[in-house]
């Protein structure tokens, strides 16, 4: 059990809103709630999912406690349902206003954020959790990761060592997909990234047929388009996005739970030969620690200071973590 957490004074939030000269502000744009004052906007919202499921939804360092989901998870569906059902009927005034019958649009979510900092584990738990709602029964989720340019492209640009930067994906093709689900394209093919093999997997597609819900995890959720001087403006990934969640935490935690999962990968799937990063299984323990935090310092914690923390201020929520992994406070944008 977590031990109860001290309230958090208003002016905290200032460390959320991510600007060079935040302390000069005198407002923030989030009210910031702590873990028990989130949890009590829960209601009367149902513990849906069962102890078996969450063993099934927790992350490779990340175990889902009951208490977690019930705090935090549940609360914030809860949430997200209020803003599916309340775009479901600004749709429907529009449709009247037009005069047609559009198709259904799918209501698009973003969780952003580092490399090993549970992007994948809270989109798993909220996948669950919405599609356990009525009025939004199929809710499908989608990896960023499978918009990287494949590894042959990136070792042409000489990119291998910049994999997760900005310039590593196809931008492109990411907000073509992104348009389609908006526009209610009826079947959509994305493709299909192995963590495995390190790589775009050759002639695999996921479908994605109309859901209510599309969840869309990834590094660059929340990043802006680069501009050559001269060029034309166009769509960032985010115009395509509902609401938005940024998952926060100390940098030096992030690369403990890096470290941790590199190391609980090495001793598990990295053992099979198949795997690119089998390579790592002849490095001693002190050497593959030290590996893990090369790799983390040169590349993971520069993308995170260039590029990805820049974007937290778009978030529309943010939950910011403990070295637990629990759920300290919850940011959310005012209105």
């Amino acid at each position: 059990m977590r031990s109860k957490a001290q309230p958090v004074p208003d002016t905290s939030a200032l460390e959320f809103v991510g600007a060079a000269h935040s302390h000069e502000l005198q407002f923030t744009p989030y009210r910031v709630f702590t873990r028990e004052q989130w949890a009590k906007l829960r209601a009367d919202t149902p513990m849906t999912l069962a102890p078996d499921e969450l063993e099934v939804l927790s992350g490779i360092i990340e175990e889902l406690s009951v208490e977690e989901v019930e705090m935090i998870y549940l609360p914030l569906s809860r949430l997200l349902n209020l803003y599916v059902a309340a775009a479901q009927k600004l749709h429907a005034v529009s449709s009247t206003f037009l005069g047609r019958m559009d198709c259904k649009v799918p209501f698009i979510i973003g969780v952003a954020g580092s490399v090993a900092v549970g992007k994948s584990t809270t989109a798993r738990v909220l996948r669950a959790l919405l599609a356990r709602w009525p009025d939004h029964p199929r809710v499908d989720l989608i990896t960023t990761d499978g918009f990287l340019f494949p590894n042959r492209d990136l070792e042409a640009r000489d990119l291998m060592n910049r994999k997760g930067f900005p310039e590593s994906f196809d931008t492109a093709r990411l907000i073509s997909f992104l348009a389609d689900v908006k526009s209610g394209k009826e079947k959509i093919e994305a493709p299909v990234y192995s963590h495995f093999h390190y790589d775009i997997m050759p002639g695999q597609k996921i479908v994605i047929e109309r859901p209510d819900i599309l969840i869309v995890e990834g590094l660059n959720v929340l990043q802006p388009p680069t501009f050559e001087r001269g060029s034309e403006p166009g769509p960032f990934v985010s115009d395509f996005i509902d609401f938005s969640i940024f998952i926060d935490a100390d940098s030096d935690t992030i690369e403990k739970w890096y470290v941790e999962r590199f190391m609980r990968l090495r001793n598990t799937a990295f053992r099979d030969p198949a795997s690119y990063f089998h390579r790592y299984i002849t490095l001693t323990h002190d050497n593959a620690i030290a590996r893990a935090l090369e790799i983390w310092r040169e590349i993971n914690f520069r993308n995170l200071t260039d590029n990805i923390l820049p974007t937290r201020p778009r978030a529309r929520l943010i939950l910011r973590k403990d070295e637990d992994h629990g759920v300290s406070t919850v940011a959310l944008r005012k209105l």
